[in-house]
């Protein structure tokens, strides 16, 4: 078995952390004892680049459990656990990744991950799609199809469909309902502001808390700080989703707006630049800036960088940027997610609904080989309403079934 990690001591760490957070994904528990004796996945080969920490740590011993021979490596440089990698090389799986990688290391554990040629490929920003079709194309004869977890992920895939360039089906398990409206709105409005809150030891409660972006993430991030007390400002290019910000109580402007009276900045638009050189230059001193979307490209490093007299970390997980205005600009988890990089991101009950769709969705893909086509499928109504329908059962809630007549009364245009 091959792998690439720090340090396999840790082994017994990491499996104390995903031993916990299996009592908290019933769902996908569920699927894994139900199917376990069928070993669907038997010879499967499967490589998944996904955010390694316990729960995605979950999901590829699921896999591995129900027969795929599983490869996994890291979706972003911060956002690994080596703990965790450490524990799912003991399991048996091989891991290409560990904490604070740099580009060209993060590249290859890409390409490692899919030396064996997968017949699946589980991807988290699509960096594994753009690895197969623009660097190894010869790695993507064997793969059946794929699924992409992301909103940045699904962006990228969206105009390689458009553009007739896909090789393989990919199942865009963000857009499933039962996905963004949990994982991107409740996931991200809690686990982007645990990040903050650790990493800097302060209240949100009495701050202007600037969220650049009102997508379900925006939306999640913005109704938890406000749960909080936080003062919150939203900054659009949408018009809809602006109004749909101010129909929801909070104050919009635009960012050369906000930037002068922000203390808390959290962009997630899954765009480049949202925050620069002239946003910097005019905010507070000790300003705080953090990002929730999946790429290091929405505050402006660079110019940050460029402009900055002297550099130096404050706290772990915590750059100060000296300007020669006298101010301090503080960067959380350099510009990466923050949710992640500072904290251990979603919560264990939120994935188990996203991870859910992967597993079935992957069962849906092999079930279908050879008979999907080379472009971005919507998941299947029918597997976002069984994951629905597992979570409520799992939370001991039950619901009303219509009648005959209802359903027939509503089908009718009389």
């Amino acid at each position: 078995m091959e792998y690439e990690i720090k340090d396999l001591s840790l082994k017994d760490i990491g499996r104390e952390k995903i031993e916990w957070i299996k009592d908290f994904m019933p769902v996908l528990s569920s699927i894994e004892k139900e199917l376990i004796g069928e070993q669907p996945l038997k010879g499967i080969k499967v490589t998944m680049a996904l955010h390694l920490e316990a729960k995605t740590a979950y999901l590829a011993v699921v896999m591995h459990n129900l027969g795929a021979q599983v490869r996994v490596t890291g979706s972003n440089p911060l956002s690994t656990q080596d703990e965790i990698t450490a524990a799912l090389v003991d399991i048996g799986i091989s891991v290409f990744a560990y904490r604070g990688v740099d580009s060209e290391t993060y590249k290859n554990h890409l390409v490692k991950a899919l030396a064996h040629k997968p017949n699946i490929v589980i991807d988290d920003g699509a960096d594994l799609a753009h690895t197969l079709h623009k660097q190894h194309p010869e790695l993507m004869a064997d793969v059946y199809g794929g699924c992409e977890e992301t909103t940045t992920g699904i962006v990228r895939l969206k105009a390689m469909d458009s553009q007739k360039i896909l090789k393989y089906p990919m199942f865009a398990i963000n857009d499933a309902d039962c996905k963004h409206l949990f994982d991107n709105r409740y996931g991200t409005g809690q686990s982007s502001l645990e990040g903050i809150m650790r990493a800097t030891n302060l209240t949100l409660f009495g701050k202007k808390l600037v969220v650049a972006g009102y997508g379900w993430c925006g939306k999640g991030i913005a109704s938890k700080a406000k749960g909080f007390g936080a003062n919150v400002i939203v900054t659009e290019v949408d018009t809809i989703k602006a109004l749909e910000a101010v129909m929801d109580g909070f104050d919009v402007m635009p960012m050369d707006q906000a930037a002068r009276i922000g203390d808390i900045f959290i962009t997630v638009t899954g765009n480049i630049d949202v925050i620069t050189e002239k946003h910097f230059l005019n905010m507070k001193n000790n300003a705080i800036l953090c990002n929730a979307g999946h790429f290091d490209c929405e505050i402006s490093m660079n110019q940050l960088n460029k402009i900055a007299v002297k550099q130096e970390k404050r706290r772990n997980g915590v750059a100060g940027y000296y300007l020669k205005n006298g101010n301090v600009i503080n960067v959380l988890g350099e510009g990466r997610l923050v949710n992640l990089a500072c904290a251990d991101g979603h919560a264990a009950e939120i994935m188990d609904m996203s991870f859910s769709l992967q597993l079935l969705t992957a069962l849906h893909i092999l079930k279908n080989r050879g008979k999907l086509e080379n472009k971005l499928y919507n998941v299947p109504a029918s597997i976002d309403r069984a994951v629905a329908e597992a979570k409520l059962k799992s939370m001991g809630i039950s619901i009303d079934i219509l009648s005959n007549e209802q359903k027939k009364y509503l089908e009718s245009w009389e």
